[in-house]
């Protein structure tokens, strides 16, 4: 169980360093990654306490969080910040 909490606390790492490139590197598609992180920490923060909440949400949310994901790589193919 002690790796699932490691993983999230590098899940929310992923998150602070993606906003840190976003804000003061002016990498815009960072924004994504850390919005796309944020998710993956409420999802398994969710499963690991065994919080009660509509698997419909979860995965609503994993489809945004892949969204998220899908647009950063493509900012990054198209080359822009």
């Amino acid at each position: 169980m002690i790796i699932q909490y490691i993983s999230i606390a590098l899940e929310a790492a992923i998150v602070l360093i993606s906003l840190l490139a976003a804000t003061i590197k002016k990498k815009t598609y960072c924004y994504g990654f850390a919005f796309t992180f944020f998710i993956y920490v409420f999802y398994d923060t969710i499963k690991l306490r065994q919080i009660n909440i509509s698997n419909i949400i979860l995965s609503f949310s994993f489809f945004i969080a892949t969204l998220s994901a899908l647009w950063s790589v493509w900012m990054i193919y198209t080359g822009e910040k």
